[in-house]
């Protein structure tokens, strides 16, 4: 069931997909939509595993329509996860790399094989339009793919040092990199494939054993994962699945003697507060952080217009900007300023919005009551401050009113003071701006606490220029398929600077994996 060996999907290139792709989706999420509402287990030390507690997830498509009904793990039933993945460990880690990444790189194949079941989950449960769902799923593989070719390449991290020069005796020394042990991923509710998947891969890989805890809004995907993992025949215990609330089965696993390290990619208050508690133990323990964005587009008088706005509205607008990567600031040079946003204006306000299944819709629903309200509130303040070239609204006639759908929007004229410059919003809301020159353009970029993605149009010689500048861990110039948006493993690494990221090292990149290692040397004399 795999997507045509001929057709990489990507980011980039779905917006060109051949036709089969569309039918055997329509195909797929027929059939998921047909066998809704059933009760979805755990998976703990290969088993699966009940809950006394339950939760109904519902697609914000259609909040009338249950989805399917996942366990409230209570801190108690969440902990046997850790333990599960502490009896694992010691087996796992010292396997041989070469069958670990084997066994990694089955999983990936079992995505491949399942990529458009993958993809309908996704789009009924995160409200993903298709081509967004399926490129979650499909990178995913490749992230995990990735930590496997690193480890490749690399002989498994294991180096010759230098001989010591030692009179009579003969002295090796040898560089290795070890797993850690045990590992927690908490992934985020919008991008719960690739989030998901690809730390995963990458603690597996180097040899952890893993318990995953989904975002509460979207648990079914991590299951999904977690049974290519099992079915691809990685030992019991090596990967776990747990669902539940964040504040008492996430927080349970996060305080446990058990936990050696952790990934987490979410807000910026719940990363810190993480790293903050993660540091109160009896040593450090690595935990790998991706917190959001605040990501700019700058567009000079040199740009094309027509590629800027191509770029600008996919970042800006897909996912209904529920990307840590979105195009959520948007400085434009003063002659080009006018046209510029009314080629944009256009462009948005002929984008589709609705039930992100169907092939034509740009714009699904926000995930959830809490980001519809926050959509609202920022309207709100934005109406106050400024002005909406388009949008500003929630939609509520037919359909819609069944669901969380709001308004692709574009604010200007807000005070540069004004907190929403700073603060994520996570929605599909774009401020502007109108500048005098590039200078000033990249000072407003760089004044956030945020550095993750940044996108740029201009001449050659301002794409170099941009590039030194920019304070951000992923850039892109002259780019029509995502302004800020769209890096694929291998293409281009994931990461952020500053408040966006902890580790420095971007996922689907040459440094990731070892993050998820520490250093031994081993010294013989004979």
């Amino acid at each position: 069931m795999a997507l045509d060996a001929k057709f990489k999907l990507t980011y980039a290139t779905m917006y060109d997909p051949p036709a089969e792709l569309h039918t055997r989706f329509e195909k797929e999420v027929a059939k998921i939509r047909g066998n809704l509402g059933q009760d979805v287990a755990m998976i703990i030390d290969g088993q699966d595993v009940m809950a006394n507690e339950k939760f109904e997830k519902r697609t914000p498509i259609n909040t009338e329509q249950v989805l399917a009904v996942f366990q409230r793990a209570s801190a108690e039933e969440a902990l046997p996860a850790m333990s599960a993945a502490r009896k694992a460990a010691r087996d796992w880690g010292r396997r041989p790399w070469q069958e670990r990444i084997a066994l990694v790189r089955k999983a990936a194949d079992l995505i491949d094989a399942r990529i458009f079941e993958f993809g309908a989950v996704i789009a009924l449960e995160v409200g993903k339009n298709r081509m967004e769902a399926l490129a979650d799923a499909a990178e995913a593989a490749d992230l995990m793919r990735y930590a496997c070719d690193e480890m490749e390449a690399n002989n498994g991290f294991v180096v010759p040092m230098g001989k010591d020069p030692l009179k009579g005796y003969e002295a090796s020394n040898v560089s290795r990199l070890r797993p850690y042990g045990v590992w927690l991923v908490i992934s985020p509710f919008n991008f719960p494939a690739a989030l998901t998947g690809g730390p995963m891969g990458a603690a597996l890989a180097a040899g952890n054993t893993v318990v995953i805890k989904p975002a509460e809004d979207t648990p079914w995907t991590s299951r999904l994962l977690a049974e290519c993992f099992r079915e691809a025949g990685l030992p019991d215990g090596v990967v776990n699945y747990v669902t539940g609330r964040g504040s008492v089965a996430g927080q349970a696993m996060v305080d446990s003697p058990e936990l050696d390290g952790m990934t987490f990619t979410g807000s910026y208050d719940v990363g810190m507060q993480l790293y903050r508690g993660f540091a109160n133990y009896r040593y450090p323990r690595p935990i790998v952080l991706e917190m959001g964005g605040k990501n700019p587009a700058i567009i000079s008088r040199n740009a094309d217009l027509e590629r800027a706005v191509q770029g600008i509205y996919r970042s800006a607008f897909g996912l209904q900007g529920q990307k840590c990567s979105a195009a959520s600031r948007v400085f434009v040079e003063a002659p080009v300023y006018d046209e510029l946003m009314g080629k944009l204006v256009a462009t948005t306000e002929a984008l589709k919005i609705g039930d992100p299944t169907e092939q034509d819709t740009f714009m699904g629903p926000v995930v959830n009551q809490s980001a519809y309200n926050n959509f609202k509130g920022f309207a709100e303040e934005l109406s106050q401050a400024g002005d909406f070239l388009t949008g500003g609204k929630v939609l509520t006639d037919g359909a819609y009113g069944k669901g969380y759908f709001c308004e692709p929007t574009i604010a200007a004229g807000v005070p540069m003071e004004h907190h929403l410059w700073q603060d994520e919003m996570f929605l599909p809301i774009m401020m502007v701006h109108k500048v005098e020159n590039l200078d000033e353009a990249m000072k407003l970029a760089n004044d956030v606490n945020f550095g993750l993605t940044a996108g740029f149009y201009g001449s050659e010689d301002e794409a170099d220029w941009f590039f030194e500048n920019i304070e951000a861990g992923v850039t892109y110039a002259n780019r029509p398929q995502g302004a800020t948006t769209g890096a694929w493993p291998g293409f281009q690494p994931f990461g952020g600077w500053k408040a966006s990221g902890s580790s420095g090292k971007n996922a689907g990149g040459h440094y990731y994996v070892q993050l998820y290692m520490h250093e031994q040397i081993n010294t013989r004399i004979k």
